[in-house]
């Protein structure tokens, strides 16, 4: 297990988290350009070792009702990972030329697999449509539809 101050080293080695100091000698680490209401991404690390990470956007971690994992037990990589993860999740996404030349002035949504396959829905001509490239993939008569969809095929939204 690694210490407090290990792993208080590794948290700060994100320049893009910012440290806000909290009761009893916890430390709080915010995202200010998350894209999400999501703005902790370490939350109440304990100088005993305890504390969370935010993780509710991502795949393969349990997760708390509140999207939060325990980092008592994590490794330097593991947590490394973690975080470098779920800032990657809470980070503003561009829009590649394929979502471009999709997508346009419209607001598509992005969802993706544990693979990190990528499908892209879009409101067009009052049909739910879901595209993989440049490919339309399936098409819905409503929103409801396509999210049942994409929930079954194993897909969450970005």
């Amino acid at each position: 297990m690694l210490t407090y101050d290990e792993k208080l080293a590794i948290i700060e080695s994100f320049s893009e988290l910012e440290r806000k100091n909290v009761s009893l000698g916890r430390v709080n680490f915010q995202f200010s350009n998350s894209i999400s209401d999501k703005k902790n991404i370490v939350y109440h690390l304990h100088p005993k070792g305890n504390g969370f990470v935010y993780a509710g956007h991502l795949h393969n971690y349990d997760t708390d009702d509140k999207g939060m994992v325990n980092i008592r037990d994590f490794s330097a990589d593991q947590l490394h990972h973690l975080l470098k993860e779920s800032i990657q999740a809470l980070s503003p996404q561009e829009k590649t030329i394929v979502e471009e030349a999709i997508v346009g002035d419209s607001d598509g949504e992005r969802w993706t697999d544990e693979e990190n396959n990528l499908l892209i829905l879009v409101n067009e001509n009052e049909s739910w449509n879901i595209y993989f490239g440049l490919n339309l993939d399936a098409s819905f008569d409503t929103y409801d539809e396509a999210e049942e969809f994409l929930k079954e095929e194993g897909f969450k939204r970005n």
